[in-house]
């Protein structure tokens, strides 16, 4: 008789709902994202407020430099070849200097060419003079030749320290803005003394969007990062060879290349 009436009471019990279960799903169910945003700025918590500033502001810096450093690696990997073969087909030295110099000021092959010719040219008219005494012809070149790759491989990296940045530590910011909502809904809840779903899973899951906006901010600047570093290390290569070409070409009067051909010949 004992275990018929606890079976009994059991049974009554599982078809009973759990006290607040309903409740709090309809409430998780109408409190959608917007409502959640408005849980995320709601109140005094000026804080909260300025981290998720700091996240869009990261976003915008990061997708701008992203957006900025693939339109110019774009439009050098584009020109890159022709104005290199152009340079190389070119017979005369003079008209090969003039087809440089009309290209657009921002590209760099263009640039490291003129800048090798004009160290050639300014080698040559100081003849006999201590310039000359100092350092010959080739490692004048040389030199010139090494601060304009520099130069053009630190533009390169224009905006890479920034897209750095926000990879490393927008998730961190958005870790804080969590434990900072958190932090707050848990005194919310213990002076309203209700513990129930619907209690909890507003500020939770508002809290839990700033970590998932701070991983929205940092994935696709990780991604422009590594992308851009490998761009960069192969347009920096091609910055070398190219500098190597043409100091063996206004040093000498010849690539290495032609050289070999022609003793070859």
């Amino acid at each position: 008789m004992l275990q018929d009436t606890t079976n009994t009471a059991a049974a009554q019990a599982a078809n009973q709902p759990i006290q607040g279960l309903e409740t709090g799903v309809a409430g998780a169910e109408q409190f959608g994202f917007d409502h959640m945003i408005g849980e995320m700025l709601a109140g005094e918590q000026n804080v909260a407020a300025f981290i998720l500033i700091v996240l869009i502001v990261q976003s915008l810096a990061a997708w701008y430099y992203t957006i900025v450093n693939w339109i110019r690696n774009a439009k050098i990997k584009a020109r890159a070849d022709k104005v290199i073969a152009t340079f190389w087909q070119t017979t005369n030295a003079q008209d090969a200097i003039k087809f440089m110099e009309e290209q657009p000021k921002d590209e760099p092959f263009s640039k490291i060419a003129l800048d090798a010719a004009e160290a050639a040219s300014h080698h040559q008219k100081h003849e006999g003079s201590r310039l000359v005494e100092a350092l010959n012809r080739s490692e004048f070149i040389d030199r010139a030749l090494r601060q304009a790759v520099t130069r053009e491989s630190s533009k390169l990296e224009n905006g890479l320290t920034l897209l750095a940045t926000v990879g490393s530590t927008a998730p961190f910011v958005g870790l804080l803005g969590t434990v900072w909502k958190i932090y707050h809904a848990l005194i919310g809840i213990s002076v309203s003394g209700s513990a129930s779903i619907d209690a909890v899973a507003g500020p939770v899951g508002a809290a839990l969007i700033m970590t998932a906006i701070g991983l929205a901010v940092a994935i696709p600047a990780v991604i422009a990062y590594n992308a851009f570093t490998r761009q960069n290390r192969v347009i920096n290569t091609r910055f070398d060879s190219f500098a190597h070409d043409l100091h063996d070409f206004f040093a000498t009067g010849s690539r290495v290349g032609d050289a070999a051909a022609a003793v070859k010949r």
